[in-house]
């Protein structure tokens, strides 16, 4: 499936955005992020952020600044899709590093990041995605040391190992955008039980995307439908508009 399908996709399933991650973009070509964004403007379709991979938990001050270079082009890519939010890592903690020396590491290259986003109208959100990013405590200390509006959790409420539900609720006030899975754990899943999670959405007042990240055992052409269908139905439910 191309980006193009991918969007014309949503279109089918009566989707109002899209998550564009960039692993599968055929270049950054300014003519090929265009035609993207007209193809998604002219079906009434928003993205919700773009994603890249990155690697912020890095000791060595060079491979900072590699990865803060890294998100600066990313962040001009999402300028040029039309989009306000851009997915980044925080990376494992390095063998013989500590949680806190992670998130020092973590936070001072988010910061120069934000710094360059907030030029653009850019908010970069760190996904809870393992490593350094894998309790919700380490997170909210890292956007707090950041100290941006344009700082935030892209919140996967599928990638806490332990006690999900109160590391969620910790999250959700920080949270710019969201991936919603029916199931957490890698090994062995386990089940999530989406009508508690909206009603912690609901009790922090969470306003943004509700992105389905289909990953369950399904044909994805009919599974994401039916993800896509539990999400609007729980937004309909919770909505206040």
């Amino acid at each position: 499936m191309t980006m193009e399908d991918f969007i014309l996709k949503a279109v089918e399933l009566e989707i109002d955005g899209v998550d564009m991650t960039t692993y599968y973009f055929k270049s950054t070509e300014p003519s090929y992020l265009a035609g993207l964004r007209r193809l998604a403007f002219r079906n009434g379709v928003g993205f919700s952020g773009a994603a890249i991979g990155s690697n912020m938990c890095q000791p060595e001050p060079g491979k900072r600044a590699e990865e803060i270079e890294k998100i600066k082009k990313w962040v001009d890519a999402t300028e040029m899709l039309g989009a306000s939010h851009l997915r980044v890592f925080g990376g494992e903690v390095p063998k013989g590093a500590t949680d806190e020396q992670g998130m020092h590491w973590v936070a001072e290259t988010m910061k120069s990041a934000c710094d360059y986003a907030a030029r653009k109208g850019i908010t970069l959100g760190i996904e809870s995605h393992g490593g350094i990013t894998s309790k919700a405590s380490n997170i909210v200390e890292i956007l707090k040391r950041v100290d941006s509006p344009f700082a935030g959790c892209n919140l996967d409420i599928s990638n806490f190992p332990e006690n999900p539900y109160s590391q969620i609720e910790m999250c959700v006030p920080y949270a710019t955008h969201t991936h919603i899975r029916d199931f957490y754990g890698e090994k062995v899943k386990k089940p999530l039980d989406l009508e508690q999670v909206w009603q912690l959405f609901a009790k922090a007042g969470y306003k943004g995307y509700l992105s389905a990240e289909y990953e369950g055992d399904e044909d994805p052409m009919t599974g994401v439908a039916k993800l896509v269908g539990k999400i609007k139905a729980l937004c309909k439910k919770y909505s206040t508009v």
